[in-house]
């Protein structure tokens, strides 16, 4: 039936007219196809009345016309919107109140309005916000003239004048703000704040029957209308987020639901909107729409599809038919972006197949923007755009600014790209018919891209930033005071914008709280708009028909406060994406998804992104660019979180900055910059290593260390004006103000002038800059100096946690009642040109520096006075309220580093693209030294060192997280200052000043101790602990005979040796690989003092043998022999380099040959270079250890190489040695010999030639103990001969060897009787003399004379007075020993039984000149260990003792030498090289280095001067411990003089007397002799002995009370495992796990307590009733409103907001039967139980935050349950049973490997739970080849699903497995822990990098 609309009588009013004029058009179509219900308007002689099927409404003409709905009514009113309004008829005329509930979308309030409009009803909207309060609702105090007083609002407006409320957005109000409104609506009641009384209107009319009106007004009673009546709008909650209704208040209201219109309807709605779309393809649209509206989709967590904007999209689609669907999906629905690639896109993806949305190629999109062509006339301010789609071209018209517009050839510094001319064209197609909202990544050119749209149409933007806790005023209006103290509303950007018609820029809609953004659903759906102050802003056409039907001028319109919206006005939203999985940032909620239609900004390509650079910095070198896209586009390309998070810190804005700097400064590595772009210092560790790995993949050389840049002068000068720091020069500014520039001490040093130089560059190319750092890095000391020599003033702003965005710009304060604006430093740097210094950016919330981001990015800034900031003068001219942004203006910024330990906000995340960033690090040591050196010039050196190098290793330790605190220079500087002033005062009680707040925590005590002890800091030690071994008295010093040297004309005795020169033959050189080894040195003066000065251990494997050890200056070399390798090691560095020789000496074939090395070092010019010499086959090999160059000398001419017949060289010559005599090998010349040979070969390793000499004897050994006189002893009668030669060989007199023999006399006894002289061979003679301070010394006779010292088994040492220079017969004297050394063969410590045959090679012995010291490594048996030992003291077992001989002192003694770790297994082979398990050399003047058979290396002083000033420095370090009690003095004059001194009575009871000027003796007086006082003549003690107490034992713990706290522990300890069930050895056991990961799981659990701090942290609370002032509520509270307070709280979590809900982990550990069998080789078995040990302990008692289980793969399975998530092992017992399940498990499992499915199952398993986030660690043996299992197959796995992080950790592996392995996988996603005590470290490094970085 056509419905029909019936006028009765022609007085129709203006209802008639407008509703005719709505469905004129209409009524053609027959389209208002309403079965059963028709709105009739009737007109009866009683008044109009409407009429809705059979229920009438009569109609009363309004009071204020201007408020009654226009326009709202539907051109075809569909049959389902009819029933609503018929249904709100029937409550209305019920008087009820009605409440709309529905999905988010217009649909309801236009309902609502469309009722209104129909009854011709005044409306009161308000929409409410999380922000709105009581005072919104009924009244507001405003001042007028100095007084306040009450404006009615919203609520008492309609009930008083008869209005309708309409209430939207219930769900957004705080929960008890509503209830103010429940009498009102049930009674129709309400008590006033006035005083006034609202009564509902029955009542008052009986009131009135019996008063008068004046007595009701007097009372203050007024009338509420019966035709008041409340509409509320709302959302159901649970399944959308809100807050619940109050149940008194539901109940006070009567419900319908509205859901979407039905299909039908919206068909046929649909296609009247798009006439030139194919029905089918509308009805697909509108299914696909439908089903993801459906209860399913929700039931997937999807959000509802925004149905109500389909018409706005058919529009689109209507002028292009031929666009592709899945686009205009897109568009509406971004289900990309919301969904994030989950397996929800894919039922997306399905939905869309299924209703045939998917394209097929045939739809395209708009390619580009052809022309904007301005209209002009009647239509300004619209445009005619044309699109390029489809090869043809479309024009359409759409709204424009005010600007002209313009072309999109014609650029403004905008790049365009084919993906942004795309976007761009498809912006101008949803500009036609709704606002939109940008989707994408931050830096990616969202901003850009937008300017570039209203350039385009000629629009101003207005940027409106938008921040977390914004509220509705901030958006819409807020109160400010007129001159005169009234108050008043000042309207928003956003406002302004609306009625000027300008682009307003919501610049971050993904960070403001959605229930602020619902006040803007009316202005973006129906723009319209009620401000606070009672303004309604309409829709352009409404507001032309109101005028029209009231016939009333704009002028008119305005008095009624009416504005027009222009119509011009569009909002362009820009967002970031939602973050997947998290709960808190998914802002795309089905709410704003009905607000905008959507556009993602895609990251650009490769080659788009190289063509904006080449625009944007055209001088960029090439190079550099394409390896940082390679490198950008490599890491946005993986789907791994890591390399995701690292891509975004290197967006297009910053690859921008990054080639602009590039093109400044070409020599610039692309690493160093990518490092500074992405903080690379201060990532956690997982992401660091993929950050490396990806540098490498893409061939960008890393840079290695800073150092090597050191090499050019670094200083910062200033000359004429001109600022030099390296190489940048910038001018000296003159500042204005010049108290403003900072002037601060400041020490120069190397690594803060590279970063100065740094900033520099920065800043010269106008960037804003961003320290971060660690705590003390010295960040403001270096901006102060920065500006400082820049000579900038600068203004500082330091944040805080309350810092609020009010705070960061204006402080308002109120002055005579009038509010006044101070300029924050912000405004005044921006007004001055100052720099503005921001200092602990990271303290604020990052909401409210995000408003910084305007400022540095577009220059413009809006303050909350109403002025704004703007960076382009032009823009300025003719605007009031404008302030220009001063050309030097600049931000550095300060902060400190992200994450753990700070836990400040992620200011460098959030905003750190906009800045150039710089991370500030600790000075490198030498840096560090020289800085301390300058704080503490009187500190010695040695100390600072020790300083620096201790806090550098406990820095290292905080980065790697086995410490939590990161101590920085702050700290050692504050140390250094203190010894500087108080230098008596020791280092170790100065340390403490930093360590004591540790002093608590025993497993940081622990490593603090350690690592202070290790570099020789002795904390803890006492003055008195000083270990020195016990002097033993030397025997006397005899006379024992002659040596005479004969020289007669004999021929026999003087024999002349023929030498012939050839030049070396050398072959090579061969380039071996020189490794670096890092060295731990530990000092061994920590807690107490002895010879031993430093160790270290020498990385060998324990087959191999050490049998030599040189030195040189400060080199220590070290010779092995299985295989045969040499280490290099510099005194003070901590690596040492290793050449391994394997190559050159294979191992022996059939393990005979044993070869022994013998390692001789060059001196100048051949430093660093070294000779190698292997005894059996006299191989001599020349070495270099600064280029691995390897060359071989050969000897002898005839043979080559040694013959390889089938004898070999080990069966004919197993007995031949060749040696090497090396005491003048620093001057390039070495000797060799064979032993029972008779001839010498002297090789010149500088001319390059062989000297040899032939003799007449067979040698035994030869000594060189001059360059031109050697000792030779004949083998087998160990007779001497002396041989002399000339000093220069090869000259052309090559002068003759001469031989002598010596003769060897006693000396006589006196009575004609001879002692017997034996003949014995020396072990050492020195090579030079005893100076002769110490030859007089060693005598006892004053005496100067060419000497040396010869040592040999019989004798401590004995010196031979006149050789070898007299040739008179020379004096031996001799200090002979007890029973000769070995004579005594103990049992072995090692072996048991004696050593093996054979004399050993190596004589252990070395004469100290300087010193007059022999020092000889002796075994145990030869020690006299009964004096040096008490009887009840056994002795240590050691490796040997060093003997000491001094012949100063005539004392010996014997220092203990630890004994090695390992030994090598090769004992007769050991048993060659030394008697003892160490081998010794010289070290300096005063002491020896040892290094023992396990590779430990032991620098040892010997020199008594050396132990001496050692001592002292020591004892200085450890600070003199005062044992005298310490006195408090306050010196005052006491006014009396000092009379004349004199000694005092003496007091015959010698009492103790203090003061008083009379006795003798006494303590603290005047003038008499005595101790302390003054005046006195000499000090006098009475004589009392004084027993002191130490200090220590004062502060010392008695005994017993130490025994009662440990019985009292172990009590407690026996109690607990009484209570659970264990026994003692049981809990034995489990502390060997347990305790040796203690010290992770101590680290482990800090930071979980420490997130748990932070999670709880509270946060403000506004509107409050006490508290602070809040600043935005001055005005509020200058009107006397209550809640104008704000205080911290807990903040309740948002209703509807999911639950935090815990993480999700599981441990997966191999527990296959590999790993019990490589247990011994590696304990990697032990390792897993150690890391699941932690896990478990770690974790205890964080359930509601980590739900955790243990699975466990081997042979028999890949999910062998240990631990459930649902039954935790709560206690030791639980724990344990856990462990040895796993061990017995891999002892009895099967072989085989599950490693894959064990993965696979576990990252499907977990990604089914709910959880936070999930995590899968697998632990597992590298050993996959051997189960054919691809290492790309397990990286497959590894990555599988975005959502689970999956990490593994490879524990042992054969060879190099586990590292080929890692190669292959996903950087920072796969470890290899080949010492398992990584493990557990690794462990925690995965726990704090990811999930603790967003917990």
């Amino acid at each position: 039936m056509q419905s029909r609309i019936l006028y009765r009588g022609t007085a129709a009013g203006i209802a008639a007219r407008r509703i005719r004029n709505i469905l004129g058009p209409v009524m053609g179509k027959g389209a208002w196809m309403c079965k059963t219900h028709e709105v009739k308007l009737l007109n009866t002689s009683s008044g109009d009345t409407v009429k809705i099927g059979e229920v009438s409404f009569r109609l009363k003409s309004p009071r204020n016309p201007e408020l009654v709905p226009v326009s709202h009514m539907m051109d075809m009113m569909p049959q389902t919107v009819a029933q609503h309004l018929r249904w709100i008829m029937q409550k209305d005329l019920l008087g009820q109140d009605v409440f709309l509930i529905g999905p988010p979308g217009p649909l309801r309030r236009s309902i609502a309005m469309q009722y209104l409009e129909l009854t011709k009803r005044e409306v009161e909207y308000v929409a409410l916000s999380r922000d709105t309060t009581e005072t919104d609702l009924k009244q507001r105090r405003e001042i007028r003239g100095g007084t306040t007083f009450y404006v009615d609002q919203c609520a008492v407006r309609a009930a008083t004048q008869g209005r309708i409320l309409v209430l939207e957005g219930l769900e957004k109000a705080e929960r008890n703000v509503l209830p103010v409104l429940n009498n009102l609506l049930e009674n129709r009641e309400m008590q006033l704040e006035d005083g006034r009384f609202l009564m509902a209107a029955q009542r008052y009319d009986k009131l009135l029957e019996e008063h008068t009106k004046e007595e009701l007004d007097a009372w203050k009673i007024v009338r509420v209308s019966e035709d008041f009546r409340v509409i509320a709008l709302g959302l159901p909650v649970p399944r959308y987020t809100g807050n619940p209704l109050d149940p008194p208040l539901r109940s006070r209201f009567q419900a319908r639901d509205i859901y979407y219109l039905p299909f039908k309807d919206q068909l046929e709605t649909l296609y009247n909107v798009g006439p030139n779309v194919s029905a089918e393809r509308l009805s697909q649209l509108l299914s696909f729409a439908t089903t993801l509206c459906s209860q399913e989709s929700t039931n997937l967590g999807l959000p509802d599809f925004p149905v109500d904007n389909l018409p706005s999209a058919i529009k689109i689609l209507d002028l292009f038919p031929m666009m592709s669907m899945q686009h205009l999906v897109q568009r509406l629905y971004p289900y990309e972006a919301i969904l994030g690639g989950g397996k929800n896109q894919d039922v997306v993806d399905g939905v869309l197949r299924q209703f045939e949305l998917i394209d097929k190629g045939q739809h395209t999109n708009p390619s580009e923007v052809v022309s904007v062509e301005p209209l002009s006339g009647p239509q300004e301010g619209r445009a005619t755009v044309t699109l390029h789609i489809l090869n043809k071209h479309v024009s359409f018209e759409v709204p424009a600014g005010s600007r002209p517009t313009r072309t999109p050839s014609h650029t403004s510094g905008f790049v365009s790209t084919p993906t942004h001319t795309h976007l761009l064209a498809e912006m101008m197609q949803s500009h036609l018919v709704k606002d939109m909202c940008l989707i994408g990544a931050k830096g990616c050119g969202k901003s850009v891209i937008t300017k570039e749209f209203a350039d385009l149409l000629g629009y101003n933007i207005e940027p409106i930033m938008l921040y977390q806790d914004m509220t509705a005023r901030d958006l819409l209006q807020q109160r400010y005071t007129l001159p005169n103290g009234d108050t008043a509303w000042r309207a928003s950007p956003l406002v302004n914008a609306a009625q000027e018609g300008k682009l307003a820029l919501l610049d971050g809609i993904h960070r403001v709280n959605l229930g602020t953004l619902a006040v803007l659903s009316r202005l973006i759906h129906d723009r319209e708009l009620a401000l606070y102050d009672g303004t309604r802003l309409l829709r352009s056409d409404r507001y032309q028909t109101l005028k029209e039907e009231l016939q009333l001028s704009d002028q008119e319109m305005q008095q009624r406060s009416i504005f027009p919206i222009h119509p011009s006005f569009r909002i362009v939203a820009l967002a970031e994406p939602p973050v997947v999985g998290s709960s808190s940032q998914h802002w795309l909620s089905s709410e704003i998804l009905t607000m905008f239609l959507f556009h993602t900004v895609k990251p650009l390509d490769v080659a788009e992104e190289t063509s904006i650079i080449q625009g944007r910095a055209p001088n960029a070198p090439a190079e550099a660019v394409q390896q940082l896209l390679h490198l950008t586009h490599s890491l946005r390309k993986t789907n791994d979180p890591t390399a995701q998070s690292l891509a975004s810190s290197l967006s297009t804005r910053q690859l921008l900055r990054i080639c602009r700097r590039l093109s400044h400064y070409p020599e610039e590595k692309v690493a160093h910059a990518v490092h500074k772009a992405c903080l690379s210092r201060f990532l956690p560790s997982l992401a660091r290593s993929a950050l490396q790995k990806n540098l490498s993949n893409c061939t960008i050389e890393d840079e290695q260390d800073s150092g090597a840049q050191q090499g050019f002068d670094l200083s910062c000068q200033i000359k004429d004006g001109l600022l030099t720091i390296g190489k940048v020069s910038i001018l000296v500014y003159s500042p204005d103000e010049k108290m403003k520039v900072p002037d601060v001490l400041f020490y120069d040093n190397a690594q803060h002038i590279m970063v100065m130089e740094d900033m520099l560059k920065d800043f010269i190319l106008g960037e804003h800059l961003l320290l971060v750092g660690n705590q003390g890095v010295g960040k403001n000391k270096i901006v102060d100096r920065f500006l400082h020599l820049m000579n900038r003033p600068r203004e500082y702003l330091q944040l805080h946690r309350d810092t609020t965005v009010q705070t960061l710009t204006l402080q308002p304060s109120v002055q005579d009642g009038i509010i006044v604006y101070e300029d924050s430093p912000l405004v005044k740097a921006v007004k001055m040109g100052h720099i503005l210094v921001i200092d602990e950016a990271d303290k604020a919330p990052t909401n409210v520096t995000c408003i910084l981001k305007t400022l540095v990015e577009s220059g413009e800034m809006i303050l909350a006075d109403g002025r704004r900031i703007v960076s382009n003068p032009k823009e300025a001219e003719g605007r009031p309220n404008v302030i220009i942004m001063h050309p030097d203006f600049r931000m550095l910024v300060l902060a400190n580093r992200p994450g753990f330990p700070f836990l400040g906000n992620d200011f460098f995340g959030a905003l750190g693209d906009i800045f150039s960033c710089h991370a500030v690090d600790n000075p490198k040591p030498q840096a560090e030294f020289a800085m301390l050196k300058q704080y503490g010039p009187d500190v010695p050196d040695v100390v600072l060192q020790k300083l620096v190098a201790a806090f550098g290793e406990l820095r290292a330790m905080a980065d790697q997280g086995t410490i939590n605190y990161p101590y920085s220079t702050r700290e050692v500087v504050n140390v250094v200052k203190h010894l500087q002033k108080f230098p008596e005062e020791g280092l170790a009680n100065v340390v403490r000043n930093v360590f004591d707040f540790d002093t608590y925590n025993k497993e940081m005590q622990e490593i603090l101790i350690t690592t202070l002890h290790k570099h020789g800091i002795p904390i803890g030690a006492r003055p008195s602990s000083v270990t020195l071994a016990k002097e033993l008295p030397l025997p006397d010093c005899r006379m024992t005979g002659y040596w005479t040297t004969n020289q007669g004309g004999n021929a026999r005795r003087k024999l002349l040796c023929p030498t012939e020169s050839h030049p070396i033959d050398v072959k090579g050189p061969v380039y071996l690989r020189v490794q670096g080894y890092p060295l731990e040195r530990h000092e061994a003066r920590a807690l107490s003092f002895s010879e031993q000065q430093t160790h270290w251990q020498i990385p060998i494997s324990e087959v191999n043998i050490i049998c030599d050890i040189t030195t040189a200056n400060d080199a220590i070399y070290v010779a092995t022999c299985n295989p045969v390798s040499l280490f290099a090691m510099k005194g003070g560095t901590l690596t040492a380099r290793c050449m391994d020789l394997y190559d050159v000496f294979p191992r022996s074939i059939s393990g005979v040959w044993q070869p022994l090395v013998t390692v001789a070092a060059l001196g100048t010019p051949l430093d660093g270079q070294v000779v190698l010499h292997e005894e059996q086959s006299n191989t001599v090999l020349y070495l270099d250890l600064e280029t691995g160059a390897v060359r071989r000398l050969l000897l002898s001419q005839e043979k080559d190489e040694p013959p390889r017949a089938s004898s070999g060289w080990w069966s004919s010559k197993q007995n031949q040695c060749f040696k090497m005599c090396r005491e003048f090998a620093h001057k390039n010349w070495l000797l060799f010999y064979q032993e029972d040979g008779n001839q010498l070969d002297v090789l010149d390793v500088l001319e390059g030639k062989i000297h040899t000499i032939s003799l007449p004897i067979n040698l035994k050994k030869v000594f060189l103990v001059a360059e031109d006189r050697w000792l030779l002893v004949e083998s087998k009668t160990d007779r001497k001969f002396l041989l002399t030669k000339p000093m220069h060989m090869g000259g052309e007199h090559s002068g003759v060897c001469q031989l002598h023999s010596i003769s060897e006399d006693p000396v006589s006894t006196g009575f004609g009787m001879t002692l017997g002289v034996e003949v014995s061979a020396p072990e050492e003679i020195s090579s030079d003399q005893l100076p002769s301070e110490n030859l007089s010394a060693a005598l006892g006779q004053k005496i100067v004379s060419p000497n040396r010292i010869l040592a040999d088994a019989n004798s401590f040492a004995t010196l031979i007075v006149g050789f070898p220079d007299l040739m008179s017969p020379s004096e031996v004297y001799s200090f002979r020993r007890k029973t000769s050394l070995g004579a005594v063969k103990g049992a072995d410590v090692f072996f048991g039984g004696g050593r093996g045959t054979g004399r050993a090679k190596r004589a252990n012995c070395v004469t100290l000149l300087g010193a007059n010291q022999v020092v000889r490594a002796v075994s145990p048996s030869d020690v006299p260990l009964a004096d040096i030992y008490p009887k009840d003291v056994t002795p240590p077992v050691t490796a040997a003792y060093l003997e000491v001989t001094d012949l100063n002192a005539k004392k010996v003694k014997y220092i203990p030498v630890p004994r090695s770790q390992s030994v090598s297994p090769y004992t007769t082979w050991l048993s060659k090289v030394s008697d003892t398990d160490v081998v010794l050399a010289p070290m300096g003047s005063g002491g020896v280095v040892t290094v023992d058979m396990g590779g430990c290396v032991r620098i040892w002083e010997t020199g008594l001067d050396n132990l001496q000033r050692s001592l002292l420095e020591w004892r200085n370090m450890i600070g003199a411990e005062d044992s005298r009690p310490m006195q408090i003095t306050i010196e005052r004059d006491s006014g009396l003089d000092v009379s004349s001194p004199k000694h005092g009575k003496v007091d015959p009871m010698n009492a103790p007397h203090v003061g008083g000027n009379q006795w003798a003796g006494g303590t603290g007086g005047r003038d008499t002799a005595g101790l302390g006082g003054m005046g006195g003549p000499y000090r006098l003690d009475a004589g009392h002995t004084v027993y002191q107490v130490s200090q220590v034992e004062k502060d010392a713990v008695p005994e017993e009370v130490k025994r009662a706290a440990r019985e009292m522990a172990e009590k407690a300890f026996k109690e607990r495992l009484k209570e659970i069930h264990m026994s003692e050895y049981d809990a034995a056991t489990y502390e060997r796990f347990s305790g040796a990961v203690r010290r992770q799981v101590q680290s482990l659990r800090v930071i979980l307590d420490n997130l748990q701090a932070k999670g709880k942290e509270r946060q403000w609370l506004k509107n409050q009733a006490m508290g602070e002032l809040d600043d935005a509520k001055i005005i509020d509270g200058l009107t006397g409103e209550k809640s104008i307070y704000k205080r911290r709280g807990e903040l309740e979590p948002e209703l509807g907001s999911p639950q935090q809900k815990p993480k999700r982990l599981r441990l997966l550990v191999d527990v296959s039967g590999s790993m019990y069998r490589f247990n011994g080789v590696d304990g990697r078995l032990e390792r897993s139980m150690e890391a699941v040990c932690m896990v478990m302990e770690a974790l205890e008692s964080y359930e509601h935050k980590f739900k955790y289980d243990i699975v466990g793969h081997s042979g028999d399975g890949f999910d062998i349950k240990l631990v459930k998530s649902d039954q935790i092992p709560k206690n030791n017992k639980q724990r344990l049973k856990v462990l040895k399940t796993m061990h017995a498990h891999s002892q009895f499992c099967m072989s085989g490997d599950y490693t894959l499915e064990g993965t696979e199952h576990a990252i499907k398993e977990l990604s089914l739970e709910e959880a936070d986030e999930h995590f899968v660690i697998v632990l597992s043996d590298a050993n996959l080849e051997r189960y054919g299992i691809r290492p790309h197959r397990f990286a497959e796995v590894l990555t599988s699903n975005p959502q689970v992080n999956a990490f593994a950790i490879f524990i042992g592996s054969l060879g190099d497995q586990a590292n080929r392995l890692q190669k292959t996988l996903p950087a920072g996603r796969s470890f290899v822990a080949m010492d398992t005590k990584q493990i557990p470290q690794i462990l925690q490094q995965i726990f704090t990098s990811t999930m603790l970085s967003n917990a």
